[in-house]
């Protein structure tokens, strides 16, 4: 009896905590008590980008959105980048760089501008965008990927001509362009001042990779690069981070190894760097997982390895970290992709207390009421911390899954405080 009335003691204290201790899954690991999960969850969701032409620009209605960015300037207001595919759904074709400028954090979709260029160059593919900006200068860099509307990944018919596309084989067929706005996004340069993005291939594209095999298929990002606290910025990418020391004035690269493609990166709070991609097709198949590495621009770094709690189904993830160390808080990193090896469509938010070392407490989108004609929501996301310390997430949607070669697609913004996340479940 004694140890019946122990025990109830002790569970009734726990539920008495005003604080949620969450142990890490690493026994090495001690618990940790995060303040926000005593906040009320909030949660908001909205299309913000709407597929099936329902929103054009300059003479053009978009089949479809796809590919999410988004980055807060340093006067608070929300850019979300997504790329404008003309015709239909595929990765090739007329496909240019779009954006939209939030004011309010974003909270409701009044607070969204209407549909805005970054990027297009012809009837050619130019996406993949990667905005990041200068905390010093208040500049917001735009990095982009290109190629020429008669070629593609892996062959394919043009969607506005119907004429086969060539494989990309080459370097140089697939280029890095950039841009830049000193307006808060209200419009985006070349770095001759002029409309048309810059050609930076033959600074920020090797001819080689760190294996010493030909470069041919490329890609930036996609979704945000990073400024970090000791003034560098850098840009993920395939193979390599590209990178300023000097606020843009030169750029460059950082050879890694070619265990993965789509990228992501952030600072943790010990200053190191954390990339968290899409493994590619060898790896993805040998462990269905995520692929990481840790180190730094100056000291390089690890090789990669697959994250056994981070399930993956080859696609795009994103990555957030939070907050640094303070007094009220513990650091706290953020990351979110389809938490599936099968499908795209199972996202799910996840906190680490550790610099990304284990993920404690997760929650899925799915507990998300979604507006009315959105969908069947999961595959490429972006995410910010706004303004008023809450998390904006950008996640593309499937506007008609039972047609899904030619369906239309959209992008949802996502509003929601740690609360939210931290309400969910130790899984």
């Amino acid at each position: 009896m004694n140890r019946i009335l122990k025990f109830a003691c002790v569970f009734a204290a726990i539920l008495a905590a005003e604080t949620l201790l969450f142990a890490s899954f690493a026994s090495a690991s001690p618990a940790v008590t995060d303040p926000a999960s005593t906040q009320t969850p909030t949660s908001t969701s909205f299309m913000l980008f709407k597929g099936n032409h329902a929103e054009g620009l300059n003479g053009v209605t978009y089949h479809t959105f796809r590919i999410p960015a988004v980055v807060r300037t340093n006067a608070g207001t929300l850019l979300a980048f997504a790329e404008g595919r003309a015709k239909s759904n595929k990765d090739y074709g007329n496909i240019n760089v779009m954006y939209k400028r939030g004011k309010n954090d974003g909270k409701t979709a009044g607070d969204w501008s209407t549909l805005m260029q970054a990027a297009s160059i012809g009837d050619d593919t130019i996406g993949n965008p990667t905005p990041v900006v200068d905390r010093q200068t208040g500049t917001i860099w735009l990095f982009m990927s290109w190629n020429a509307a008669n070629t593609s990944q892996a062959g394919g018919a043009n969607p506005e001509t119907g004429l086969p596309t060539t494989h990309i084989t080459q370097w140089g067929q697939r280029r890095v362009y950039v841009m830049r706005s000193d307006d808060d996004g209200v419009t985006f340069k070349g770095m001759d001042g002029s409309s048309t993005p810059t050609d930076m291939t033959a600074t920020l594209t090797p001819k080689t990779r760190a294996s010493g095999s030909a470069w041919a298929w490329d890609s930036v990002g996609p979704g945000a690069g990073l400024y970090t606290s000791d003034g560098v910025i850098i840009i993920p990418a395939q193979f390599r981070n590209i990178y300023s020391k000097d606020h843009g004035k030169t750029w460059q690269v950082q050879k890694l190894p070619e265990a993965a493609g789509e990228a992501t990166i952030t600072e943790l709070d010990d200053g190191s760097l954390y990339r968290n991609d899409r493994a590619n097709s060898t790896n993805w198949s040998a462990a269905k997982r995520r692929w990481v590495s840790r180190g730094s621009i100056d000291g390089g770094f690890s090789a990669y390895k697959a994250d056994d709690k981070l399930l993956d189904p080859n696609n795009q993830a994103s990555v957030l970290f939070y907050n640094n160390a303070e007094t009220d808080a513990p650091t706290r990193t953020i990351f979110l992709n389809s938490a599936s090896t099968e499908t795209r469509t199972k996202m799910r938010f996840r906190i680490s207390y550790d610099n990304a070392k284990t993920w404690p407490m997760s929650r899925p989108l799915s507990d998300f009421t979604l507006p009315s004609g959105s969908g069947t929501e999961g595959g490429y996301s972006s995410m910010v911390k706004t303004a008023d310390k809450n998390i904006g997430a950008m996640v593309e949607t499937n506007l008609d899954v039972s047609n899904n070669a030619v369906s239309a697609r959209g992008i949802l913004w996502h509003k929601l405080n740690l609360g939210w996340i931290l309400h969910g479940c130790a899984c």
